[in-house]
């Protein structure tokens, strides 16, 4: 017997479901595949930052600068390991593809790992811009040279090994995800750490959107018919953001402000090319992710989510110093650095990255806001 489709209102409250449970339920990594109409999602391929990583700096730089994120309390919530996940659990790559009933994303450099549902290239501490164009803004990524453009050159390579030609590729391809972001938020972190004013940084976006856009054209050119191009969160709620920004002795209200529109500027920047870019590729589905919005929209109802009080929110649950709990040479994973008891009473969890629970609600959020238009698509 043929199942009939499901339709748009039963896959939300499918959903809805899904995302609710406890994310300590070690059922949750069986759901059933999610039917999206007429386009099965078997496959997801993601390139980012921290915010994606799922394990490629520690395998990188395990006993460098990765050290701290390769022991706990790294993963403590969910793995009971750590995993090079920068949170305490899962991130949202994870909670997208189980919704899409794709395994976990294995890291590139894994190579051990098997690659039949998608790679995460994405790399922790990575920017948009390649390390020589930051060096030319007097700019040193201080973490990794896997930039955007080196996590493409990893994809080109992946993709040259399994497929026989472009006719082969697309057949792969044909039912699978492409995610490019977020990325780029580590490029203004930088430039601030180094002593650089908002602007240097706000100088700085159209390049960074620039290298954005050329490499979702490299996906494209890959084979990618379905593709999901985050923005950059409100930049102001991170400690790491807070803290790096000049002028130190300047009020967090104030910094806030600036850093969140430095964000809009990027992500309205992001937006427009994405307009222009869609007019070349008309037969290409590029959605938007709106992960500004989807932040606001979690905070503002952070109590509702049963987050702590207001003063909590923009405070690191693994951290130490000042009312942010984030000093950037004594982060979380240093010895000595302190954890909260509660993680699910925190949205920020080691001042750049999120909790498990925050990216729970958002990856719902996110995947509710999009998926009706990948349907419309197909």
């Amino acid at each position: 017997m043929v199942s009939p489709k499901p339709s748009l209102t039963m896959l939300f409250l499918y959903l809805s479901f899904v995302f609710l449970l406890p994310c300590t339920a070690r059922g949750f990594g069986h759901l059933p595949a999610v039917n999206t109409g007429s386009w099965n999602v078997t496959s997801i391929y993601q390139l980012g930052d921290s915010l994606s990583d799922t394990g490629n700096l520690i395998i990188e730089s395990p006993n460098g600068v990765a050290s701290a994120f390769s022991r706990l309390p790294y993963g403590e919530s969910f793995f009971k390991h750590p995993t090079g996940r920068c949170s305490n659990g899962l991130l949202m790559i994870d909670f997208l593809a189980k919704a899409f009933g794709v395994p976990n994303l294995n890291p590139y450099l894994n190579k051990d790992a098997v690659f039949t549902h998608g790679v995460n290239f994405a790399f922790s501490g990575a920017t948009a811009l390649p390390s020589e164009s930051l060096e030319e803004k007097n700019i040193v990524n201080p973490v990794t040279n896997s930039s955007l453009s080196v996590q493409l050159d990893w994809m080109w390579s992946h993709f040259n090994s399994i497929c026989y030609n472009d006719q082969d590729c697309a057949e792969k391809l044909k039912n699978s995800l492409f995610i490019v972001g977020e990325i780029g938020s580590n490029d203004y972190y930088y430039a601030f750490s180094q002593g650089k004013t908002m602007k240097d940084a706000n100088s700085m976006v159209f390049d960074v959107v620039q290298a954005i856009i050329e490499g979702i054209r490299r996906v494209i050119q890959i084979g990618a018919t379905k593709i999901i191009v985050p923005g950059t969160f409100p930049l102001g709620h991170f400690p790491a953001y807070i803290t790096a920004y000049q002028p130190k002795n300047s009020a967090i209200y104030s910094k806030q402000r600036l850093l969140n529109d430095l964000s809009l500027y990027h992500n309205n920047e992001l937006k427009k090319r994405l307009q222009l870019l869609k007019q070349d590729y008309k037969n290409i589905t590029i959605i938007y992710g709106d992960y500004y919005n989807g932040f606001t929209r979690l905070l503002k109802n952070a109590p509702r989510f049963g987050f702590n009080g207001t003063s909590d929110l923009r405070r690191a649950c693994c951290g130490v110093g000042g009312e942010l709990s984030f000093y950037p040479t004594r982060m979380c994973g240093a010895r000595g650095v302190p954890v909260c008891a509660n993680p699910d009473g925190y949205v920020v969890w080691d001042g750049f990255n999120l909790t498990q629970k925050a990216y729970r609600i958002l990856a719902r959020w996110l995947f509710r806001s999009t998926v009706s238009r990948l349907f419309k698509s197909s």
